[in-house]
């Protein structure tokens, strides 16, 4: 079907099943850096805009304003420039710069927070007070607040009815990344409410504050809730059934695993949720058709995730999580395995 807007390329995400050494398990991976902005948050994007735009708070020609790592920002640059709608993006020193130069190459404008931060500190609680106030004083303007927007979570109502369909329902277990906790919990809901026996799974980074743990600074991006900030008002908890955290060193290696053994490039906050899964799958806490969601691409992540001399400055190469990962979920396979391939050149 040939299409007329950007965003309604959004959603129909593809399913991929990795290999997992656990007896009766299927191990899927829902592609949502296929979304055109390469990450789900096009989803939550599209579901603020609109509900704005219905509610009379977003009018034509007005100015979106949000505090955002990136990809979030991304779905907010593509939503505007479809509409012909000014957007801020409130960003930090934590972004990937690749995030920041797609925001730009798309319209959107960066204000950067003012202070000294450490490089693996997240600026959040400063990027929220000033999209606020750029959305007070800005006529015409509003700030999303994507972490306390009911319309975030309500964005992946999409995500869970493909899901369902893709597998004919039969979906045993979820696991995702939890940052606001818009994606989590709405897909949380969406598929406990299809069928209550689904277990849920949310994963932040070690030093994230989501689920009662000290927090601290971590390099993970788009990810968790840091030391200072608030748990947004759109993460529920009743939908969680399991939360749980991951070093920066697992997640990133885990990334970098998933890429040199099948080919897939996925973020480094992904990298997190496939490990949490797999380390949960073979604990025997989860079991049947497990999904994971690819939050995001690699590809945003190649200076930083994928860049061996930027992890080992930072003491993030652990070569004992290859191994790990190894007998979890043996990807590499002989040649002679894939007949189809040669199948396919002949």
């Amino acid at each position: 079907m040939i299409q007329t807007k950007v965003t309604n390329l959004i959603g129909n995400t593809p399913l991929l099943e990795l290999p997992v050494a656990a007896p009766n398990v299927r191990f899927l991976l829902k592609i949502e850096k296929n979304n055109p902005g390469g990450s789900m948050k096009d989803r939550m994007a599209r579901s603020m805009v609109l509900a704005a735009i219905k509610e009379g708070r977003l009018c034509e020609g007005g100015t979106i304003v949000e505090s955002s790592s990136g990809n979030t920002g991304i779905g907010l640059a593509i939503v505007a420039a479809e509409l012909g709608l000014r957007f801020i993006a409130v960003v930090d020193h934590h972004a990937a710069p690749d995030k920041l130069a797609v925001m730009r190459a798309m319209g959107a404008e960066l204000r950067f927070v003012d202070g000294e931060y450490a490089e693996d500190e997240v600026a959040v609680v400063e990027r929220q007070r000033l999209a606020a106030e750029l959305g007070a004083n800005i006529p015409g303007a509003i700030f999303m607040n994507q972490s306390d927007n009911p319309a975030n979570p309500a964005g992946y109502q999409g995500f869970v009815d493909e899901l369902i369909a893709q597998t004919g329902g039969e979906v045993n277990a979820f696991c995702g990344c939890t940052g606001t906790g818009g994606s989590l919990s709405g897909i949380a809901r969406g598929l406990k409410k299809f069928n209550p026996a689904i277990r849920t799974v949310g994963v932040e980074p070690k030093g994230s504050i989501v689920f009662g743990q000290p927090g601290h600074a971590y390099y993970q991006s788009g990810t968790g809730t840091p030391k200072g900030d608030e748990v947004g008002k759109v993460l529920d908890y009743d939908v969680i059934d399991i939360g749980t955290q991951v070093g920066d060193a697992e997640a990133f290696e885990t990334a970098r695993y998933v890429a040199q053994n099948c080919g897939l490039l996925v973020g480094g906050s992904t990298g997190g949720a496939i490990y949490a899964a797999l380390e949960h799958i073979h604990a025997g806490k989860i079991g049947g058709t497990v999904v994971c969601t690819v939050a995001d691409g690699g590809e945003k992540y190649l200076h930083t995730v994928f860049d061996e001399k930027w992890l080992a400055a930072r003491d993030l190469l652990n070569t004992g999580v290859w191994r790990q990962l190894a007998q979890w979920m043996p990807l590499a396979r002989p040649y002679a395995a894939h007949p189809e391939l040669i199948e396919d050149v002949a």
